[in-house]
């Protein structure tokens, strides 16, 4: 089975020797999406619902790019920095998937995430 990286510009570079994401067959790997503004590579809010707001939109175009969706998700992994801001990003996710089936997850709190990040999301989904 062959693989191809995903780059989009539309997301941030990735902080490390990976790629944005990796299609294998007709599934799409990401890798963890943090609040990184695409174009300044500076972290974008202050507080972890606003990054997790900017991670969905760098997922977005990460996915975008692969060839995928939002709704193709099949599993994401949400990374907090504290698991007591859970009810809050949980808002925010259930926004992202909203008119959608949600995806299966699992949510852990990490005592540190790239760039001092708040939240991260890695997902895997099939082509669209």
């Amino acid at each position: 089975m062959t693989k191809r990286v995903v780059f989009t510009d539309q997301a941030p570079a990735a902080v490390g020797p990976y790629s944005q994401a990796i299609v294998s067959g007709d599934l799409v790997f990401t890798s963890g999406q943090i609040a990184l503004d695409p174009v300044t590579g500076e972290m974008v809010g202050s507080d972890a619902v606003a990054q997790a707001e900017q991670s969905f939109k760098n997922l977005d175009a990460v996915l975008t790019a692969a060839g995928a969706s939002r709704d193709s998700i099949i599993k994401c992994v949400v990374f907090l920095k504290d698991m007591g801001e859970f009810a809050k990003v949980n808002e925010v996710y259930a926004r992202y998937f909203e008119g959608l089936e949600p995806p299966a997850r699992s949510c852990v709190e990490a005592a540190r995430l790239p760039k001092d990040a708040l939240f991260e999301i890695e997902a895997i989904a099939r082509l669209a």
